[in-house]
Order: C-alpha cells, then structure tokens, then sequence
C-alpha cells in the first residue's frame, strides 16, 4: 500500500506543516505547500506540475485497526524538508500563464 509523505514544511515558506495541521495542501504528486502559499502566491497552481491542490488528509495517530499496523504510530511522518527549486520568477510566470485555466482543463 502506497502512503503520503506527509511532507513537514511549505515548499515556498518553509512553514511548518506537521502531520496533524489542516494548512497543508498537496497536488497529485504530492507537492506540499500551505494554504496562505496556495491561496495567495500560487493560486493553486501547483509549480511543478502545473496541477491544482487540495487539503493533505490527516494520518491518524494510532492504529484503529491494530492487525493493520497504521497510524502515525506505525506510519510516521517524513522529517524530510523539501523545497521547491523553482525561482520566485519563474514560479510567477508559470502561474500567471495558467492560473486562470480551470484544474480540470490544465
């Protein structure tokens, strides 16, 4: 079974994102950023893919289903920090030249 990341920072901001917080957004490649990036910089355009973002779901805590082993307790989260590579002007130019093409037409 394939599970998330759950990546810890904003890729742009460098915010924290921790496994429970409900600011982080993901793109189908899981691409990780907060909403205020997502909202107010990328406006939702993801900058690699040029994909939308949705919420990260929240991984529980504990394994509900002891047999199945989950749960952050089995499953932890990434410490790994990821930042994008892109510059603050290609990533500019990238979303102005598609921000206003619905997701489901990128």
């Amino acid at each position: 079974m394939a599970r998330l990341e759950l990546r810890p920072n904003c890729e742009l901001c460098d915010k924290d994102l921790p496994p429970h917080s409900s600011e982080a957004r993901i793109c189908s490649y899981e691409c990780t950023y907060c909403a205020d990036c997502v909202e107010n910089f990328l406006h939702n355009v993801c900058p690699t893919c040029g994909g939308n973002f949705v919420a990260r779901p929240m991984r529980p805590q504990l394994s509900w289903r002891p047999e199945e082993k989950l749960g952050l307790v089995n499953n932890p989260a990434s410490k790994v920090r990821v930042h994008t590579p892109f510059t603050m002007a290609n990533i500019s130019g990238h979303v102005s030249r598609i921000k206003d093409i619905a997701p489901e037409d990128r």
